[in-house]
């Protein structure tokens, strides 16, 4: 009897070339790279994936990751300088930051004083606990001056599980939608994955991103096999993102 074997279908195949617009790779400065050695191995781990460019996006979350443009700048030039060394100096890295939607966040839009991914796209994030209450003033105020609100990981904000047409609504105030390709999987619980598929299904998903904090993260996502829905699906979005973010 003919037995048909399917082929895996691993997410690494679609990511030839890719820029990854979400990273926590500058060292010591947040919750990713404790070290420039640390962020030597997740940039050659990432390019292995087939990552060929990185936007560098520590928090800038006032109360507990309070960067600027020295702490950010100095940590990207350590970076860099270090490039050389361990032969990767053909590597592109440009600096960016992940916004908390503060108050402390309100303040920089007013003053212009933004690092955006590229032109005037802006990574921007909610707590995990509530939105901001006045979230539709703040995507209007980022969009009077010009920038473009790119919202991370929207799949993860739980609050919005149970009431999924809220997703439109944001989407209706001017937000685009980047989603962390680790939450193909079950890395951060099976409900965040089935958010997933809702938003892909619903078209509602701009860009992707690894949202790479650590090592194991680049393991997970090198093994990560995709459904055949998710196969069909993400082609054009990375294809969208290389397209907006690659620095030629």
């Amino acid at each position: 009897m003919l037995q048909i074997i399917s082929k895996k279908r691993f997410l690494k195949d679609l990511l030839e070339d890719f820029v990854d617009i979400h990273c926590h790779i500058l060292p010591g400065i947040d919750d990713g790279s404790k070290s420039v050695d640390e962020s030597i191995i997740l940039i050659k781990k990432m390019k292995q994936l087939g990552i060929k460019q990185f936007i560098a996006t520590p928090h800038i979350m006032q109360d507990f990751y309070p960067n600027d443009d020295l702490s950010i700048g100095n940590a990207y030039q350590n970076l860099i300088a270090n490039l050389t060394s361990k032969k990767l100096n053909n590597t592109v890295i440009n600096p960016s930051a992940e916004y908390m939607m503060d108050h402390h966040f309100e303040n920089l839009v007013k003053q212009n004083h933004i690092f955006p991914l590229k032109e005037n796209y802006v990574l921007v994030e909610m707590s995990y606990f509530q939105p901001p209450i006045n979230l539709q003033e703040i995507i209007h105020a980022m969009l009077m001056k010009d920038y473009i609100p790119v919202l991370a990981h929207p799949e993860r904000y739980s609050y919005y599980q149970n009431k999924k047409e809220f997703y439109k609504t944001l989407k209706q105030y001017g937000c685009l939608f980047q989603l962390n390709l680790l939450s193909l999987s079950d890395h951060y619980g099976k409900s965040i994955q089935k958010i997933v598929m809702y938003l892909l299904e619903e078209n509602l998903i701009d860009f992707v991103a690894t949202d790479v904090h650590n090592e194991n993260h680049v393991n997970k996502l090198s093994d990560l096999i995709l459904t055949k829905n998710q196969k069909s699906l993400l082609p054009q979005i990375i294809e969208t993102t290389k397209k907006t973010f690659l620095v030629s």
